[in-house]
């Protein structure tokens, strides 16, 4: 039996997973991961603490795997999924420039706007799919440039390295020796042309950035060269496979082909729409990005980034205190037979896709003396399908391709309730294969691709068995319906 390591570093934590050849999950181990969040918006993490972190999880990942019998020498290769936009700057000496600047970060909210007062707006979304937004890497390392002479001066002297978290663990992993990421990494950079599959030089020198290193992308599933993890392993083991974390569920999930979907319910929520072999540009405040790649093919997707999913969840419990744990809400939003008028508005940091309104306020609407807490409750648990399907509509306007059902993973999907009033939304089966760690089985299934433990994409379809599905029920159709109407209504009211 042959073994596939797979690390996922996330925002929050560091999961390193021992995959065999059927997709089971023989050993894993999770490591929290401190993030600094600052004054204006700014959200860092220590570099060499993310590489730590790494290592960390995969030591007492092994530990696991060796206590239950098996041999370190029985794995054979190793994949890496990543928070995405999350960047690194570090000199020709390995040695990091800055902080990581993490995805959630918010100091170049003024860059993007002057970005777009010059007109930028098309041009960039042309070429990387992707809208001017401080989600992306490119306007905060534009930032970085601006306002630390150092970074400056190092990147002017062509002296600077950047890399996603990907490349930087590769880089650690591999002692300086490989510089590389895959397309979908380089496709959330702002740097990266969808239609070459290529670093634009021509977006490269309007920012500025003309004389930056930058890693060589290959495909998700591809040779990334060998490490022993610091003399974990006697012999070497090869590193094949590498790609985005929300990139991987969809891969986990198993969206092969054009017109398959998931959704990460997560602290945020990220939808994801294989379109098939050619990029399509969004009409309807979506991006563009890469969905996942193997030597020979690449499938594009359609995005839609939600900001606040469970993290709404998480602030009514908090801040207003209605309930001790989150688990409580799906009963007491099935206490009342309806949300008694009350709308919840997620916009805590901004509405993300298809609205793209960062300077949005959170807001809630319809309060009168017949509320209870748990319309409230309700509210809020009704605002992450409300915001699924808004993305949903978009998607299919833009692909002209009806869903026939929506995968969905991460841990708002332990609410019932949630799930079947996204079902009676979409009016479609809503699919949970309850395998909570899909992002770490994505890229594992890309690295066992990269060194033949599977034999093709196709083959891996009999790796998924049954899963579990939430059908829509008619008569719960119109009331939500028209709920979902309401809702919308107030945000277009706002705008």
């Amino acid at each position: 039996m042959q073994y596939i390591l797979a690390i996922d570093q996330g925002t929050s934590s560091t999961k390193a997973l021992i995959f065999d050849a059927k997709g089971q999950v023989m050993a894993r181990a999770s490591e929290p991961l401190q993030t600094q969040y600052l004054a204006d918006g700014f959200v860092e993490q220590d570099p060499e603490g993310i590489f730590d972190n790494a290592m960390t999880a995969v030591k007492n990942c092994l530990a696991d795997f060796q206590e239950k019998g098996f041999e370190l020498t029985a794995i054979k290769t190793c994949g890496i999924s990543n928070q995405r936009e999350t960047f690194i700057l570090w000199d020709e000496n390995g040695n990091p420039l800055h902080n990581a600047v993490v995805w959630q970060c918010k100091r170049s909210v003024q860059v993007c706007e002057r970005l777009s007062k010059e007109g930028l707006t098309e041009s960039i979304k042309e070429k990387t799919g992707l809208i001017i937004d401080p989600y992306f890497s490119g306007t905060k390392l534009i930032w970085l440039y601006e306002n630390k002479p150092t970074i400056k001066q190092t990147i002017d002297e062509d002296k600077a390295f950047f890399g996603t978290v990907d490349t930087w663990l590769l880089y650690k992993l591999t002692g300086g020796k490989v510089f590389a990421t895959d397309y979908t990494n380089a496709s959330r950079t702002l740097f990266f042309n969808l239609h070459t599959l290529e670093w634009d030089k021509d977006l490269l020198s309007t920012f500025n950035l003309s004389t930056l290193n930058l890693p060589e992308v290959k495909a998700s599933s591809a040779n990334f060269g060998t490490s022993t993890f610091g003399g974990i392993f006697t012999e070497a083991i090869s590193i094949s496979g590498m790609i985005g974390d929300s990139h991987a569920a969809a891969f986990g999930e198993g969206c092969f082909e054009a017109g398959t979907a998931k959704a990460t319910l997560g602290t945020g929520c990220s939808i994801l729409m294989n379109i098939g072999n050619k990029p399509q540009k969004s009409q309807n405040g979506m991006i563009t990005t890469i969905c996942w790649s193997t030597e020979g093919r690449i499938d594009y997707a359609l995005e839609g980034a939600i900001v606040s999913c469970g993290a709404s969840v998480e602030w009514v419990k908090n801040e207003l205190g209605l309930f001790a744990e989150s688990k409580q809400t799906e009963g007491m939003a099935k206490s009342v037979p309806d949300n008694g008028g009350v709308y919840l508005i997620p916009a805590f940091s901004g509405l993300g896709a298809p609205y793209w309104d960062m300077k949005r306020r959170a807001s809630i609407h319809g309060l009168t003396f017949g509320t209870n807490k748990n319309h409230i409750v309700r509210a809020t648990l009704e605002s992450i399908p409300f915001q699924i399907k808004d993305v949903v509509l978009a998607m299919e306007e833009d692909s002209e391709i009806h869903l026939q059902e929506l995968m969905v993973n991460g841990g708002m999907t332990s609410n019932t309730f949630v799930l079947s009033t996204l079902s009676d939304l979409l009016n479609i089966p809503v699919v949970n294969k309850g395998m909570p760690d899909v992002s770490a089985l994505g890229v594992a299934l890309m690295a066992g691709l990269g060194v033949q433990i599977f034999e093709s994409v196709d083959s891996l379809k009999a790796l998924f068995g049954q899963a579990q599905a939430v059908l829509p029920q008619e008569h719960n159709q119109v009331k939500i319906l028209t709920a979902f109407k309401a809702w919308k209504n107030i945000i277009q009211e706002n705008s």
